[in-house]
């Protein structure tokens, strides 16, 4: 294809060596077994065949320096109390195991050799950057890895992952798409390594399908403590032109993963003496619970514009989880309805859910669940996402169309957009928007 290439997923923004299996000992995985080491177990016996329980793996950071989702796997644990609560599904109750990866891939891979020691069925609605490290194992095990978070391109690659969003890619898209309209001047921060590259290849993509010029390209250390200069520089380029640029506001756009946060407490600083300027991003680096973080309606996201894998945490289609979290999980701190990593769980567990119930009264493994998504098994979502459909050799999905832009296993490529509005995320437009075709049209030159 001319003037294409495949697009390596940016959310994760720093470069990681890759880990060698053969590097793990037994010693180790009994390190990862212990709830010292961050692993826990909701109590049941192991299995994933006949009619007795079925055992799943959930793995998220915690703890750490650096991202931590641990409302992740205190969701799944939650969840199983919920679904055993209810007879389990289709007779069987349900096994979580969880796993604490420690932003590390070494743990990473240790997880992932944990779920195959424990003969789990599926590792369901999971967080890590370490694709290269805990892919392998599973694959070797023939182990689906199902609704992950979306932040490696394994996750949109292995023919053993079945994602439930889209990831970045669609975020930065989306975003480009939308901002293409709202936004005179655009000015994208991002990291200055080689995973930020592709970052403004992703966002321009929407800018020129909503014939908007490419955004301004501003660079910052991945590892800053602080962002004055690039703030300084990000408005002077949403600013500069502004006859040029019509009577638009100026946008920034920053993309720094982690250290948004950081960035935005520099940036409104160096704010005040530019008023129309507004900021956008996307929902990998902010969500309800960092705008709560930082302030709400007095904080530096109010007004932001921001795209969204799923409707908003107010939407009616989440009462059902909400209720979930009501009756088992009341006063646990760690699970919060507005974090996109809770509710990228309960949509995996959803999957994960229709998936064994497919199955009628068969035997449910990793091989029958895996066969179950892969025979073109349609999964409603109440709303939350598309219909979710993976592709096989005798059924099309939406992934087909964007295989050839590296994304073979991307079969949610929607996203929403959303708005900071008192210090509250709220829809800034009904529905759902399908970039695709956005996607396809992304040009590196």
């Amino acid at each position: 294809m001319t003037g294409r290439r495949r697009i390596r997923s940016p959310l994760l923004l720093r470069q990681h060596r890759p880990v060698r299996a053969t590097a793990l000992t037994a010693g180790a995985l009994a390190a990862c077994a212990s709830l010292v080491a961050g692993c826990g177990v909701v109590p049941g016996t192991a299995g994933g065949s006949g009619a007795g329980p079925i055992k799943v793996m959930t793995w998220a950071p915690s703890d750490t320096k650096a991202t931590n989702k641990p409302g992740m796997p205190a969701f799944a644990r939650a969840y199983a109390r919920w679904i055993n609560s209810r007879g389990g599904i289709n007779g069987h109750k349900l096994t979580v195991l969880t796993c604490n990866d420690h932003n590390d891939g070494v743990s990473a891979a240790k997880c992932a050799r944990r779920a195959v020691k424990e003969n789990v069925v599926a590792v369901v609605g999971s967080y890590s950057q370490y694709g290269d490290s805990f892919f392998p194992p599973l694959e070797g095990a023939g182990i689906p890895y199902i609704g992950g978070y979306g932040v490696t391109n394994d996750e949109f690659t292995s023919p053993l992952s079945y994602p439930v969003n889209g990831g970045q890619p669609t975020l930065l898209a989306g975003l480009g798409k939308e901002l293409a309209a709202a936004c005179g001047n655009v000015t994208l921060v991002r990291p200055d390594t080689i995973a930020g590259d592709e970052l403004p290849v992703l966002l321009d993509s929407g800018l020129t399908t909503g014939r908007h010029r490419a955004a301004s390209d501003v660079r910052a250390a991945d590892d800053a403590t602080e962002y004055s200069a690039q703030s300084t520089k990000a408005l002077d380029s949403s600013t500069s032109g502004s006859r040029a640029a019509g009577s638009k506001e100026g946008c920034v756009v920053p993309a720094l993963g982690d250290r948004t946060s950081t960035f935005m407490d520099s940036f409104r600083r160096a704010r005040e003496d530019y008023p129309t300027v507004r900021t956008a991003m996307a929902m990998g680096s902010v969500d309800q619970t960092v705008i709560d973080a930082s302030g709400g309606a007095s904080g530096p996201y109010e007004g932001s514009y921001i795209t969204g894998w799923y409707p908003v945490e107010s939407d009616a289609r989440w009462d059902t989880m909400k209720k979930v979290i009501n009756a088992v999980a009341f006063g646990d701190n760690r699970i919060d309805s507005a974090d996109a990593g809770v509710q990228t769980t309960w949509i995996a567990y959803t999957v994960f859910e229709k998936a064994v119930e497919s199955l009628g009264g068969g035997e449910v493994s990793a091989d029958s669940v895996r066969g179950a998504l892969n025979d073109g098994l349609k999964i409603s979502t109440g709303g939350l996402t598309p219909t979710l459909q993976w592709a096989t050799r005798d059924t099309w999905s939406s992934a087909d169309d964007l295989a050839s832009v590296g994304f073979p296993r991307m079969v949610n490529a929607h996203v929403t957009l959303q708005l900071v509005r008192q210090g509250q995320l709220v829809a800034a437009r009904t529905g759902f928007t399908d970039v695709t075709r956005t996607l396809q049209n992304a040009d590196v030159n």
